[in-house]
């Protein structure tokens, strides 16, 4: 399995996830929660691993042992927030709203708000370490952090327009980190010198 091969899965996958949150965002905010939009949000999770993967390969060389560190929180805390999101989206949707507030008065409510800690504090390192590797573009590197952790804080609260817009602009800034694992950028020659390497014509990672 080829590091191409990944960068490209992840991208496709990145932009699933993009579109699986930004889209029932848009729709919830005229429409409220539904089981469409919240069955769409539960299963697309599913591919956050894959695309923050492919995310971490195409600038780990420039992001060295803070970006290592910072993709493996960001990783196990997405696989925790994800189970969360699931369960959210696909269990507790169904059942009465009794019932899932008993659920989350209990030991659960402990293990979602650890999920959650885990899941904000490996976002913003990971942010940071796109911002200083300076491989993918900054702009949807810096609303990537702040955009998901605002998801994971506001995701006990009802639904409301503030919700919608940032379910948009986190789906949004995933999709253009995604679609810039699909653009070709320069490598480095070695044996070259600098000048010679910056003209080399670019591959794609």
């Amino acid at each position: 399995m080829s590091t191409t091969w990944l960068l490209r899965f992840g991208a496709a996958c990145g932009v699933v996830l993009g579109l699986s949150t930004a889209v029932p965002g848009l729709v919830e905010a005229f429409t409220g929660e539904t089981a469409a939009t919240s069955f769409v949000v539960g299963v697309g999770v599913a591919f956050g691993a894959p695309a923050l993967t492919a995310l971490y390969l195409r600038q780990h060389a420039e992001s060295g042992r803070f970006g290592a560190v910072a993709y493996a929180v960001n990783l196990i805390g997405l696989g925790l927030f994800a189970g969360v999101a699931f369960a959210l989206n696909l269990v507790l949707y169904y059942v009465d709203e009794a019932v899932a507030d008993e659920v989350l008065a209990g030991p659960t409510r402990f293990a979602v708000l650890g999920s959650a800690l885990v899941f904000v504090i490996g976002t913003i390192l990971f942010s940071v370490s796109m911002l200083l590797a300076r491989v993918l573009p900054p702009l949807p590197a810096a609303v990537y952090g702040a955009a998901f952790t605002l998801l994971a804080v506001l995701a006990p609260l009802p639904d409301s327009p503030l919700t919608s817009a940032v379910h948009v602009l986190a789906g949004g800034s995933l999709i253009w980190l995604s679609a810039a694992l699909r653009t070709p950028r320069a490598v480095p020659v070695e044996g070259r010198s600098s000048r010679m390497a910056g003209a080399a014509p670019p591959v794609r990672g």
